[in-house]
């Protein structure tokens, strides 16, 4: 197991039963505040603006939401401007000015419902929204995405599947996102793989944006990815090697990634970024907004249900199944999932490497210069 935490822009992993270098700071993140829209604010600033929300459209808007149920249609009002934008460009052919902000309308709509129900009926739109207004981009991407359906239970998975450009066969990095994030959040991430000739696919599994509709959230992700890898070999035009197939989790999918692993062997390699051991033991600090979040993903009549529910989401009797390399990032200020959780991942599964940031939060969002390169170096010299 490996703890590496300090200073260097780029830390060095290192193997061996050691203990944390760093401990953790007496507050996490300062002090959090009680009004939700500065919850929001003060959550979840770093994650939006790293995942290319605009600065300043996010500090206008916080500052301009007077009550939480102004969140919602106030961010539906700023994609409205973006996607306006994206239409006069489009119909001026100014395909890379309208791509980008089609994306960013997309990035507000998600932001407007990720942890918002106050209107269940605005929620579900803007969902559509982001999704819809996205899919207007996928095919002028650089690299270009193709939208993919994977049947599913009754229904399916969906995915942007991107390849690098000149890559012949590239491998594969599976995206999983987490409690409230979705697969067009996920654009940056994409990126950094796209870059070092990994292709990309980015789904939304079960409780997650497109598929919280048809399923609640669940733990036994083996059931999501076997039969999407099995569906992506019965495909012959994909132009991706799946004898090389890694994943990376972020968040609750850093839960999903390693259970999957767990029982799907053919996952070579594995990133958990941020995720907790066990979410119900991390229940009683969470924030009411993710606490919200989990009662409607879990598809709960309450909290007391959806805390039950969270101490089933857990790795315990899991880790010891893997024998891919795993990667465990996490921030030393995380405000949702206590370091602790991640050093005794590190320490149950067989082959980990835990990089312990100091200066991260949850997601290391506020560092992801850190983290992004790290993981995408790691995964890419792990898969050739």
């Amino acid at each position: 197991m490996t703890i590496e935490a300090n200073p260097p822009p780029r830390p060095s992993l290192a193997r061996g039963e050691g203990e944390t270098h760093q401990s953790s700071p007496a507050k996490v993140e300062g002090d959090v505040p009680s009004n939700r829209v500065q919850v929001a604010a003060h959550h979840w600033r770093a994650r939006f603006v790293a995942n290319g929300i605009d600065v300043n459209d996010f500090d206008t808007t916080v500052g301009k939401t007077m009550e939480w149920k102004g969140w919602g249609p106030n961010w539906r009002a700023v994609g409205e401007v973006h996607e306006a934008l994206g239409l006069d460009a489009e119909q001026h052919d100014r395909t890379v000015s309208a791509t980008a902000a089609y994306q960013r309308a997309a990035w507000c709509y998600h932001l407007g419902k990720f942890l918002w129900f106050e209107d269940l009926r605005l929620h579900g739109e803007l969902r559509d929204r982001a999704v819809s207004v996205y899919g207007k981009t996928l095919p002028h991407l650089d690299p270009p995405a193709e939208r993919l359906e994977i049947p599913f239970e009754g229904h399916v998975i969906p995915g942007h599947l991107r390849r690098p450009r000149d890559a012949r066969r590239p491998p594969l990095i599976l995206i999983v996102p987490g409690l409230d994030s979705s697969k067009e959040e996920l654009f940056a991430i994409e990126e950094e793989f796209l870059r070092r000739g990994l292709a990309t696919l980015t789904i939304d599994g079960p409780g997650q944006s497109e598929n919280s509709v048809h399923f609640p959230i669940r733990v036994n992700w083996e059931s999501v990815i076997t039969p999407l890898i099995d569906d992506l070999e019965r495909r012959h035009d994909l132009g991706v090697d799946l004898n090389r197939i890694g994943l990376m989790g972020i968040s609750m999918g850093a839960i999903y990634g390693p259970r999957a692993a767990a029982y799907e062997t053919r996952l070579l390699a594995v990133v958990g970024l941020s995720g907790p051991y066990n979410l119900g033991e991390c229940w009683d600090a969470i924030n009411p907004l993710t606490k919200g979040g989990y009662i409607f993903y879990t598809k709960s009549a309450d909290e007391a249900e959806a805390k039950r529910k969270a101490y089933t989401l857990n790795l315990e009797g899991i880790l010891d199944k893997i024998t891919q390399p795993l990667l465990v990032i996490h921030g030393a200020r995380d405000g949702l999932f206590p370091p602790a959780q991640a050093e005794r991942i590190a320490r149950e599964a067989r082959n980990a490497t835990l990089v312990m940031y100091p200066d991260g939060n949850h997601v290391c969002n506020n560092i992801a210069y850190k983290y992004r390169p790290l993981m995408a170096d790691w995964l890419k010299e792990r898969l050739g």
